[in-house]
């Protein structure tokens, strides 16, 4: 593969704060007519706005990396120990994960237990979306009467008492939902009584969105209150990043029917959040081929060979030297400014020439079998929060050396994409490190020689 475009640019750090309601993805594979598929549809958004999607090849789109195209260190396991370890928003692509393997098994289940899940129509959406604008209209009209009735009994012996009653707060329903039983040595009680606290908590999701119980008849009942106590309801170990009328919308949606468009309002969400957040992110991420403790050793080596250039410079220039002399000056500066424009932007020129990249901290002390058994673990569509503090690799990367840190173990970027990145950012640190020490090189050169010594 030849080189990117001299102007390219790698892909601009996105901020949460950057995603826009306006511009989510226009609709998901239930409205385009790819639901008989079970497919992930082959799409991208895109948002000049931002422009947060651009310096990224076709070879690493979001769809491709799903789909398993593309070789470490861009991968879909990649992906993920990015969002567990760096972003620490695993549950957006767990959960988008789940949703479309849950498009083709609904699709594939009993025709006459289809029936019994009707579609959530826009329509329905929108009800509900005007119901829940209406009940927080009414609760904020009713707070500041609270507040009226608190003031004038305020030093009498009724403070505290006259205040009016409001709705319980969700965590209300949710201190009444029974503690997960622990397993016991028999695996159908341990099941009935996992599946019997999902839907204790599920109902109590249900009740604080002020829906009503669903019917337990409907095809994957238990399987949505699992998804409603792992990735929705307050306190989940995997809760996604919701709102209140968000997480209300789909709950009543969910509580009316177990079809895959009740998930719509949030899938466009969860989507919009990995492709237009944490896949540019992750690029841009992947891109750099040295820790964090090789990036400033090349920095710091960088403004060393520049200082060490500017003083050999200033000391031809002062002494009896041949003009010619000072251009010497210039091999310092190419090699320093280069190296410090490749490690501004994570890369380290060595392990370049060698294709090469650090191996990554939890990948470092992990035998192969439990590196295995980790990343199936966070494959899981249900399961414990995506916490890693607690992982042993943690404490002896922090207790290991500077040293060892700088020259720890290297692998070969396997991904012709992003080696093609690599070597057009460095093209063009060459090239700007030419520019800049021509233009100081010439600068020394017309300077007239001081004949100190």
């Amino acid at each position: 593969m030849g080189l990117l475009p001299l102007t390219y640019r790698r892909p601009q750090y996105a901020e949460k704060s950057e995603l826009d309601d306006s511009d989510h993805i226009s609709q998901t594979s239930l409205d385009d007519g790819s639901e008989t598929t079970g497919k992930t549809p082959d799409r991208s958004v895109k948002s000049s706005r931002f422009g947060i999607l651009s310096g990224i090849p076709a070879a690493l789109s979001f769809d491709r990396i799903i789909q398993g195209g593309t070789c470490p260190p861009c991968t879909i396991r990649d992906f993920m120990n990015y969002l567990i370890y760096i972003e620490r928003a695993a549950e957006n692509l767990q959960f988008f994960l789940w949703y479309y393997d849950y498009i083709r098994r609904f699709v594939l289940a009993n025709s006459s237990d289809l029936a019994l899940a009707p579609r959530w129509t826009n329509a329905m959406e929108d009800e509900v979306a005007v119901r829940i604008q209406k009940d927080h209209a009414e609760n904020a009209r009713k707070e500041p009467t609270t507040g009226l009735v608190a003031e004038l009994f305020r030093g009498t012996d009724f403070e505290g008492r006259a205040e009016v009653p409001t709705a319980p707060h969700r965590d209300f329903y949710a201190f009444l939902a029974p503690p997960p039983t622990p397993e016991d040595d028999d695996e159908f009680d341990s099941v009935s009584s996992k599946t019997a606290t999902y839907r204790a908590k599920a109902a109590a999701a249900f009740a604080s969105a002020g829906a009503k119980a669903p019917f337990a008849i409907q095809p994957f009942r238990k399987e949505i209150d699992r998804v409603i106590a792992t990735y929705i309801m307050d306190g989940a170990p995997r809760q996604l990043n919701l709102s209140d009328r968000e997480q209300k919308a789909v709950l009543q949606a969910l509580a009316y029917t177990t079809h895959p468009s009740a998930f719509h309002s949030i899938i466009k969400l969860v989507e919009s959040a990995l492709r237009r957040q944490a896949h540019p992110n992750f690029i841009r991420w992947s891109i750099c081929n040295g820790n964090p403790a090789r990036v400033f050793f090349a920095r710091a080596l960088g403004v060393g060979t520049n200082v060490f250039s500017f003083l050999l410079a200033v000391i031809l220039t002062l002494s009896r030297a041949g003009r010619g002399y000072r251009a010497l000056a210039a091999i310092g500066w190419v090699v320093g400014i280069a190296t410090l424009i490749a490690a501004y932007k994570g890369m380290c020129v060595v392990l370049h020439g060698l294709h090469h990249r650090h191996v990554r901290p939890w990948e470092l002390f992990l035998a192969e079998e439990n590196a295995f058994d980790l990343g199936r673990r966070s494959f899981d569509s249900f399961g414990t929060s995506n916490s890693y503090e607690d992982e042993p690799w943690v404490i002896r990367y922090q207790n290991r050396s500077l040293i060892r840190k700088i020259f720890d173990r290297q692998v070969w970027i396997k991904e012709p994409a992003m080696r093609q990145i690599q070597d057009t950012i460095f093209v063009q640190s060459i090239l700007c490190a030419v520019v800049v020490s021509g233009i100081l090189t010439t600068v020394f050169v017309l300077m007239p020689g001081g004949n100190f010594f």
